[in-house]
């Protein structure tokens, strides 16, 4: 590779990455460095004699750097990875130098000839706080939903099982807009996107203190509701039903006219068979027309029985009879 090719694939490197890239020769030196080296301060292109990756380090981590160094140049470092303060080359007329004492971690290759001897090395300087921002946006992204930012069905299984395994007992809503495939098919997923995006941010408002929500996939929404009896959870999701409907009219006759349904059950026995009840009610709201709420329970005796819940007769909200 030319060293021309070399210079492109840093900077493909910086910019994927955010990381400086640094190439040494074999007694550690800076040969090259990527354009971001500049947030420690250093002009590596106007520079006269160039500096030791050492010197880089604070204080009495230098000598660990170039312990480090040594010791990778001859294949023999036990880790891959060096973390270390560095001191940003800053005017301290302009900036407190404490403020440029940030961690780094450095990762070198060694660049060997044919006889297995060093000839320099390519290196990785990480800032440590980024890395730990990365960490936390993957984290982010494993448990919660991309499009809505609410927690995943991952996280709130999660959730149930904590709950299951302090005695459970809890009342739990799923809630889905009406007619969604049908919205899809017609408008397209951008405008699906944003029926369920709006969706969510009106369920966040519609929540009391303490309700947990998340999404459980691409049209359900679940909230946990502690401390409720199912009477105050059917009002409460007939609620949000109506609120919803009055304030989804659409702004022309060629807008959708939205409406969503609700799904009740107790949080018991274990995570898929609450769900499974809770979205069993779903499917008996929606089979009754849609703009209700089903309330499905379990009867610990095992017989079956169903529930008749009177609607109020001034709501547009129906509640659904469904096993309980």
């Amino acid at each position: 590779m030319s060293d021309l090719e070399g210079r492109v694939l840093h900077g493909l490197v910086e910019e994927a990455s955010g990381d400086i890239v640094l190439r040494l020769d074999a007694q550690g030196f800076i040969v090259h460095g990527s354009e971001n080296i500049s947030e420690l301060g250093y002009d590596i292109a106007g520079m006269l004699v160039m500096p030791h990756v050492s010197d880089l380090a604070d204080g009495e981590h230098s000598d660990l750097v170039g312990a480090f160094v040594e010791k990778t140049m001859k294949g023999e470092a036990e880790s891959r990875w060096c973390e270390f303060p560095v001191i940003a080359n800053a005017p301290a007329s302009v900036f407190d130098p404490a403020d440029y004492r940030r961690w780094y971690s450095l990762s070198l290759r060694p660049i060997t000839a044919e006889g297995g001897t060093a000839q320099g090395a390519l290196g990785l300087l990480r800032s440590v706080q980024h890395k730990r921002v990365l960490e936390g946006e993957l984290h982010s992204r494993a448990v919660t939903d991309p499009l809505t930012g609410l927690a995943n069905r991952q996280a709130f299984c999660a959730n149930l099982r904590r709950h299951l395994a302090a005695g459970g007992g809890q009342l739990l809503a799923v809630f889905a807009v009406d007619s969604m495939r049908a919205m899809f098919m017609q408008y397209g997923q951008r405008t699906a996107d944003e029926i369920m995006w709006g969706f969510a941010k009106f369920l966040e408002t519609m929540a009391l203190p303490g309700h947990e929500i998340a999404q459980l996939d691409h049209e359900r929404f679940a909230v946990i509701l502690p401390n409720m009896s199912a009477s105050a959870a059917r009002e409460w999701a007939g609620d949000v039903l109506k609120t919803f409907s009055a304030l989804a009219l659409p702004s022309s006759s060629r807008g959708p006219q939205l409406s969503a349904s609700a799904g009740l059950a107790t949080v018991e026995c274990t995570v898929d068979w609450t769900l499974r009840q809770a979205e069993l009610s779903l499917v008996m709201a929606r089979a009754g027309g849609g703009m209700q709420v089903g309330h499905c329970g379990y009867d610990m005796s095992g017989a079956v029985a169903a529930r008749q819940n009177a609607s109020n007769g001034a709501s547009p909200v129906g509640v659904a009879a469904a096993p309980r």
